[in-house]
């Protein structure tokens, strides 16, 4: 399984958990949206500050090979996937804590 293989099931599990298993609803949200609109800029300085330094490097053969400030397009799905998780599982537990 590839890079793409991978970032592509992360953004699938995410969305099945947020929607079926907490099924808190998270990425049908504006919040969401708003909030990963925020957070995008932040992801894409730092994929472009580690990609040019080298700190971190990628298997061409493993990636799409479309890149964005640095980094595969398929850094964004990750990132994507990270942020649905911990906002989804954050509001899941908040809510859990409060009854």
């Amino acid at each position: 399984m590839i890079y793409s293989d991978i970032a592509l099931n992360a953004v699938l599990v995410a969305v099945m958990v947020d929607l079926f298993l907490l099924r808190t609803q998270m990425i049908t949200r504006g919040i969401f949206w708003l909030t990963y609109g925020l957070i995008l800029p932040f992801q894409l300085l730092t994929n472009w500050w580690l990609t040019s330094k080298n700190i971190v490097m990628y298997e061409p053969a493993q990636i799409i090979g479309r890149r964005l400030a640095g980094a595969p397009i398929e850094d964004l799905l990750f990132g994507f996937s990270m942020i649905l998780l911990t906002l989804a599982l954050w509001d899941f537990f908040s809510k859990r804590a409060s009854k």
